[in-house]
């Protein structure tokens, strides 16, 4: 992937400059004062790469996630909700999505299966695709090893397996907060899981009134997009019907990643 020819050409730099460091040291120091700074540009840029790769799935630098539909010509898009299941909004979004007769895409948490096998089994029921959102999602998630986040990866699938029984599992990964990095890299090739983006990001953890989340989502939808929202969120509750609406009137149909 783009890490591996970015770290390779990044390598390459540095020692070219180090071996010309040695040759020139004694002889031409402005030569040397030049490969001290290439080899401090190049460093601050590599870093930069790493950290713009690593907080934006989009990039796919380290590994590659489906960001959008395959066809970004027709007018269909693919809801996608993550953090379930929620107790109380889940059901109501579902009921949402039933009413429409639209499938979506539910990157569930592990940990919150329990107690809610009722609402797993309804998702599945009613032809929703679900996606392995890791076991724990918590904030310390992308500094584990591959191993602690392969573990996780399994560990809610197992979950998803027990409720609906086997040979099912999820084929889907999105990683938490949509951070990336080798580790996560190693574990979902091992995993064999597919990692699934998005291109429009809804920020509905953050809005303050529906009627800003509405005027995002409508200012940024486009043919081919993979919303991203959140099924715990009081407010995607409240908005998702009428952003329904408005995609349909704009001609605009749902579909869902098989």
């Amino acid at each position: 992937m783009k890490f591996r020819k970015v770290r390779s050409a990044y390598i390459a730099i540095v020692l070219i400059c180090m071996v010309l460091y040695f040759v020139f040291r004694n002889t031409h120091h402005y030569v040397v004062d030049a490969f001290s700074i290439i080899i401090s540009i190049s460093t601050l840029y590599f870093l930069f790469l790493l950290i713009d790769g690593a907080i934006h799935i989009q990039r796919n630098f380290f590994f590659f996630s489906h960001n959008q539909l395959p066809d970004d010509t027709e007018k269909k898009l693919v809801l996608s909700f993550d953090d379930g299941i929620h107790p109380l909004l889940t059901p109501r979004i579902l009921d949402i999505l039933h009413a429409h007769q639209i499938k979506a895409l539910f990157f569930i948490i592990g940990k919150n299966i329990e107690g809610n096998e009722n609402i797993l089994q309804r998702m599945f029921n009613e032809g929703h695709t679900i996606g392995n959102h890791s076991d724990e999602h918590s904030f310390w998630f992308d500094v584990q090893s591959s191993k602690g986040m392969l573990a996780e990866i399994v560990s809610m699938n197992k979950k998803v397996s027990v409720v609906l029984g086997d040979p099912f599992k999820p084929k889907y990964f999105r990683p938490p907060y949509g951070v990336s990095n080798p580790a996560l890299a190693k574990a979902i090739h091992k995993s064999g899981m597919i990692s699934i983006g998005w291109n429009l990001r809804s920020m509905d953890t953050t809005m303050h009134s529906k009627e800003q989340l509405l005027q995002k989502l409508k200012s940024e939808t486009k043919p081919g997009c993979i919303v991203l929202l959140h099924d715990r969120c009081e407010i995607t509750a409240e908005a998702l019907t009428d952003y329904i609406v408005f995609c349909k009137a704009q001609g605009y149909t749902f579909t869902t990643i098989t």
